[in-house]
């Protein structure tokens, strides 16, 4: 029998439940996504399910479940079922999908914590760090920065005068899979039915920090390039894993891009310290590029912003704000598809 307390269910999901067409059914959370079916675990065991035909025809690929959704499910043959709702998601974890203007990409969803994770080495990007946390700010996720590979050597007070403006906003941990007392350190911050994402790129040690923390090989690693410095795609898929007598954990595949989706001018400016510098601006509408007395650009001058923070806000504010807009344009598409999708489905039942 499994514990789903432990995977999270709470009392505001058994309600969700309650209201649903399908609560005489089983529930379970999603641990694995696969091209075609999903891994769920239920009170009574693992199921491998597939989507009922309802939400196969019925809504978009976004609205599939992902890694961590909560679903109900019919059983079928031992250990398989049919997703036959999905429980409304919260806090979910999305990335602008490679490739596309405007189109989201489930990472995971009903997220307390995310592992923003980067290696104290070559791999150290605080621009980065910048943009996994825009992101998490904006679904309600709470950041946390973990710095890894402690052991290799680093220049303490560089890196804590790079992250000054990030440690007021995210706990920072410092790890090394070589200090147990580090990695216990971290342990002690996850609280029991807490979900935690862990998101950074290739190479950063994310499953090697998720098997320290099981005590156990529970996930794939591999070695970073000597060549180029670079980790392989170790994780190819989200996979949850859980914490003994604690929370879960989700593994997601290494990202070199991450493209935001937040729309949100706000989260921006409070996440780079530009709020409080914007509110004295001589004009209410300032752009913070080239207007007389915009205290942004005066502060940059005299050195109060960091000229790199100062252009990353600039650059992730036009990314933002070019996916909103796109987006808007594409909602109005997906209506006229959904419409059809949902003449097909319709038409569908009734020729079967």
């Amino acid at each position: 029998m499994n514990n789903l307390l432990l995977y999270g269910w709470n009392d505001s999901l058994f309600r969700q439940k309650l209201s649903t067409p399908f609560s005489g059914l089983p529930h379970g959370r999603v641990t694995v996504t696969h091209k075609t079916c999903y891994e769920v675990v239920a009170e009574d065991g693992l199921y491998l399910c597939e989507l009922s035909g309802n939400i196969l025809y019925g809504r978009m690929p976004n609205e599939y479940p992902c890694t961590g959704d909560w679903v109900i499910f019919q059983p079928t043959d031992e250990g398989r079922g049919i997703v036959m709702d999905i429980l409304p998601r919260s806090r979910t974890l999305c990335r602008k999908k490679s490739g596309t203007v405007s189109d989201k990409q489930m990472i995971a969803a009903h997220v307390d914590k995310a592992f923003i994770v980067q290696s104290l080495d070559a791999n150290l990007n605080v621009r980065r760090a910048e943009r996994f946390m825009v992101q998490v700010l904006e679904e309600d996720i709470q950041p946390v920065l973990i710095l890894t590979k402690a052991d290799l050597g680093f220049n303490e007070q560089e890196i804590a005068d790079s992250l000054k403006h990030l440690a007021g906003k995210a706990q920072v941990f410092t790890t090394s899979i070589h200090s147990p007392e580090t990695i216990e350190a971290l342990r002690r911050s996850i609280g029991e039915g807490e979900t935690i994402v862990f998101i950074g790129s290739s190479g950063v040690g994310k499953s090697s920090l998720v098997n320290a923390l099981c005590g156990k090989e529970v996930l794939e690693t591999s070695f970073i390039s000597d060549s180029t410095g670079k980790g392989r795609h170790t994780s190819t898929r989200r996979e949850m894993v859980l914490l003994e007598h604690s929370g879960v954990l989700i593994d997601t595949p290494g990202v070199r891009e991450f493209g935001i989706t937040s729309g949100s001018a706000d989260v921006l400016s409070s996440m780079l310290d530009i709020s409080d510098l914007e509110g004295t601006c001589r004009f209410a509408d300032c752009t913070h590029t080239n207007e007389p007395g915009c205290a942004v650009i005066e502060a940059v001058a005299n050195g109060t912003l960091e000229q790199g923070v100062y252009e990353s806000y600039l650059k992730l504010r036009r990314e933002a704000r070019y996916f909103s807009t796109s987006e808007h344009e594409r909602k109005g598409q997906e209506k006229t598809l959904s419409k059809v999708l949902k003449h097909y489905a319709k038409n569908y039942k009734k020729d079967r």
